[in-house]
């Protein structure tokens, strides 16, 4: 039997009212299927919302999280719970964040170690912007360069001028291999026609009590960890690396006011979501982690960590994580860092 005679035939079963009911009753699920979607989005959130951080409780990531998260919670009308699963740097948490259900309530916190995965990792299974999609920004922190007072240096100029009498035999500290603190100092490295060479150290309690020892002499540290230490002496710090001056450091220059034009290296977080997520769910995600982020009691929460807040909408946040994707990708490929 040819084709077309047998749909012939099968059209002569089927009356045309029979066919007008079949179509209209199509179009009621799929009507109903929408307004159950958009009922869902309106009456966002209606249950407790997940913020998955990939690292260890007690650390920047879960700190910020949890300073914000409480305070979104008031704002949402849902608790918002922060679960921690850590390792892989990050990765861990990011793929399962990738794969949740694109609903709302599953969110990861991002960090910039996230944005530097996408560089140096050959085994990523997800994508932002394909996978994961921008939320809101949340805080960040500049570091601090800091040198032991035996250096004998009180300047990044006299720094430089150091670092160009013995090339390959001064040592700075990272917190570990691809990490922020890593790359600022490779940064510096291009940016003054020097050579310091890296140690890199598995924890930050470790690192920093080599540090005030002076066992290793120079750090782009973050703030927090070393701000004691510099107070007391123990420690000089000779400029910051955010665009202005850092508020626990207002006497202290930046790296651009010491030469370094263009030097703007930070420690960030934000929210991401799984792509797919209703555009309408983003949005009001966005606007409370806004107003979250700017309430006096969050920025003072953040500052005695060392932070500060970080606002914008989601395509803002987008257009920067893209941005220090690519600004780091200079950075390790102009120093040739390699990551397995």
């Amino acid at each position: 039997m040819r084709q077309d005679q047998h749909v012939s035939r099968w059209r002569g079963r089927v009356s045309a009212p029979a066919c007008r009911a079949v179509v209209m009753a199509a179009i009621v699920a799929v009507a109903g299927v929408v307004a159950d979607v958009a009922l869902a989005q309106s009456n966002y959130p209606n249950r407790p919302i997940r913020v998955v951080v990939g690292f260890t409780a007690g650390g920047p990531a879960d700190i910020t999280t949890r300073v914000i998260g409480a305070k979104l919670s008031t704002i949402l009308g849902q608790q918002v719970v922060i679960e921690n699963r850590a390792g892989a740097g990050g990765m861990i948490a990011t793929e399962f964040v990738s794969r949740a259900e694109p609903d709302g309530y599953t969110l990861l916190m991002t960090p910039i170690v996230n944005a530097i995965n996408e560089i140096v990792s050959k085994n990523l299974r997800y994508k932002f912007g394909e996978h994961l999609v921008a939320v809101a920004p949340l805080a960040e922190t500049a570091n601090v360069l800091v040198v032991h007072p035996s250096l004998g240096v009180k300047s990044v100029a006299e720094l430089v001028a150091l670092a160009k009498t013995k090339p390959g035999d001064l040592l700075y500290a990272t917190g570990g291999r691809g990490t922020i603190t890593h790359l600022t100092s490779e940064m510096f490295n291009i940016s003054g026609g020097v050579k310091l060479m890296p140690v890199h150290y598995r924890g930050g309690g470790e690192l920093v009590k080599d540090l005030v020892a002076g066992e290793v002499k120079i750090m782009f540290a973050s703030i927090a960890p070393v701000q004691g230490f510099v107070k007391d002496g123990r420690l000089l710090a000779l400029a910051t690396t955010g665009p202005k001056r850092d508020a626990a450091f207002p006497q202290v220059p930046t790296m651009i006011e010491s030469g370094f034009a263009g030097f703007d290296t930070r420690w960030w977080s934000g929210l991401l979501a799984p792509a797919g997520t209703p555009r309408a769910v983003i949005e009001r995600l966005s606007a409370a982690t806004a107003e979250a982020v700017n309430l006096p009691e969050i920025k003072a929460a953040l500052a005695a960590q060392g932070f500060q807040p970080l606002s914008g909408n989601s395509e803002q946040f987008g257009a920067f994580y893209r941005s220090e994707v690519e600004k780091y990708r200079t950075v390790i490929q102009a120093s040739g860092i390699t990551i397995e």
